[in-house]
């Protein structure tokens, strides 16, 4: 096989007639195989107004082994701490990513929690994937003069064993996306199709954390430090904006990550643009995941079905969850979940080469996009 294959499956889930939970929407889940060995997918359930939950789903497979549908068994978490509610009864538990911590013998839930202040990564833990305690919100230490500790973050998953940070400790390690003024991508839409980045504001960084590993239950997370830029945009598809999608997760080559990148459809007659979400393939070092070994230069999966193009927001797949096919012995296959025009979940299937490809785009010390 030459290159990464990724291949729809279909749609798996979306908004269930008559649930008021769920009138504007299910999108992009977390995905984890609990203690039983089933599959389970976490959807945030968007009610009116944008108040989000998040939900708890199994998946339901058919002869094939392949994804057919879901079973609704309940809510996750609910808006309920002062960092997840916004006056007059808004407020949001959003696009979910869970990772079964080896060390810690638990399940970590990282989530975007949406207050007053905008979205910051949230933190829950589980041994069963039923039962979640909250952790409360990421702290950021500053790096070179950057403040990480107050602006909006998202797109945060982390590793499933510790991981060596820059001065070679093991550590608890975590990828997310800081949102800094002028970064989104309705503002770098503004700028010129050749512009100059922002590196240290326009990127995934990997930041780490010193929690104790050993099997107990954390109260709370420490302060993540030692940040790295890992990824900016540089190719077209992901000029405006990059952002980690799946947790990452061991395969033959490395860490492999399937994120999203955004750029924008200019619409006939110059009347207007939109915004258009797609989604590639990153791995990275097994023994230093800061170094970039793979990256796509061109899109795995683009908008391209109707329930992709139409929803409540046009043009976007948007992947969060995977799944490894051990139960099919097939270590190489990967079920993606992701949503589709932030309205509904589909899942396709990638499949891993035997060689890494070449030609993929690595991460220049000065990105031009």
């Amino acid at each position: 096989m030459i290159g990464f294959k990724l291949q729809r499956l279909g749609m798996i889930m979306e908004p269930e007639p008559g649930n008021p939970q769920e009138v504007e929407g299910v999108l992009n889940p977390a995905a984890a195989r609990g203690p039983d060995g089933k599959l389970y997918l976490f959807p945030r359930l968007v009610a009116k107004g944008n108040y989000s939950r998040i939900g708890i789903a199994r998946v339901r497979f058919n002869e094939a082994g392949n994804p057919a549908g879901v079973e609704r068994l309940g809510i996750a978490l609910e808006p309920e701490a002062d960092y997840e509610l916004q006056p007059g009864g808004k407020g949001g538990c959003e696009d979910p990513r869970i990772t079964f911590v080896e060390p810690l013998r638990r399940y970590l839930m990282t989530y975007a929690a949406f207050s007053a202040r905008g979205p910051r990564i949230a933190f829950a833990v589980s041994e069963d994937l039923f039962h979640w305690k909250r952790l409360g919100l990421a702290s950021f230490g500053p790096y070179q003069g950057i403040e990480f500790a107050d602006v909006d973050d998202k797109d945060a998953s982390l590793f499933p064993v510790a991981i060596p940070n820059p001065s070679g400790h093991p550590e608890l390690a975590i990828l997310h996306r800081p949102l800094f003024p002028g970064t989104r991508p309705e503002e770098t839409a503004v700028h010129p199709a050749s512009r100059e980045l922002d590196l240290e504001r326009e990127s995934i960084w990997i930041s780490y954390c010193p929690t104790p590993l050993d099997g107990r239950e954390p109260s709370c997370l420490g302060k993540f430090t030692s940040h790295h830029r890992l990824a900016a945009p540089v190719s077209p598809w992901e000029r405006l904006k990059i952002g980690a999608g799946t947790p990452p997760i061991l395969g033959r080559h490395g860490w492999l990550i399937v994120y999203h990148g955004v750029s924008e459809i200019v619409k006939p007659g110059n009347a207007g643009r939109q915004l258009c979400y797609s989604a590639g393939v990153m791995v990275l070092s097994k023994e230093h995941p800061r170094v970039i070994r793979y990256r796509s230069a061109e899109p795995v999966l683009i908008p391209s079905l109707p329930q992709e193009r139409d929803g409540t927001v046009a043009n976007v797949v948007f992947p969060t969850g995977i799944d490894r096919r051990d139960d099919l012995g097939s270590p190489d296959r990967f079920d993606i979940y992701y949503g589709m025009a932030d309205s509904r979940i589909g899942v396709a299937r990638l499949d891993v080469p035997d060689f890494v490809p070449t030609g993929g785009v690595a991460d220049p010390p000065e990105a031009r996009v």
